[in-house]
């Protein structure tokens, strides 16, 4: 797995476990988080201000997700993965929920960080078959065991 990968993987682990400050350890500093709803959190410190009271109030869905590509240019890198979310307590992928994810990470003195994460909700309104068919995806390779380790 590459550092990215490990990166990404670790985000969404946090996600997972309802961690605000495991999550906000994944991005630099400067870094910029863009949630499915569009909002926009600029820097560490309010990523994980942001995030703590979501997870004190709520009871967040559970990501899974398939990694569609990385490329590496130098220090920087961008992973792009499509994910869908678990609800509590359910056994399928909430359809509605179904997010393009994109990661990019530079390699600091830290180690690889996140400077920008965007969680696109997959709406596709102009093909609703190649949809369905990401959500199918989803669906299957989470029943399978076939998503990233979490």
């Amino acid at each position: 797995m590459s550092a990215t990968t490990d990166l990404y993987v670790r985000l969404l682990a946090a996600w997972n476990h309802r961690d605000a400050e495991a999550m906000s350890e994944c991005f630099d500093d400067d870094a910029v988080m863009i949630g499915f709803d569009g909002s926009t959190v600029e820097g560490r410190t309010k990523i994980e201000g942001h995030l703590a009271p979501i997870f004190k109030d709520h009871p967040t869905a559970a990501y899974t997700a398939i990694l569609r590509s990385e490329h590496r240019y130098g220090d920087i890198s961008l992973l792009r993965a499509d994910a869908g979310m678990l609800p509590p307590g359910q056994q399928d992928i909430k359809s509605e929920t179904i997010a393009r994810q994109t990661v990019v990470a530079r390699n600091t003195n830290a180690g690889w960080r996140i400077v920008q994460f965007q969680n696109t909700p997959i709406a596709l309104d102009q093909n609703k078959p190649a949809r369905a068919a990401i959500y199918d995806e989803l669906q299957a390779a989470r029943k399978s065991g076939d998503l990233l380790e979490l």
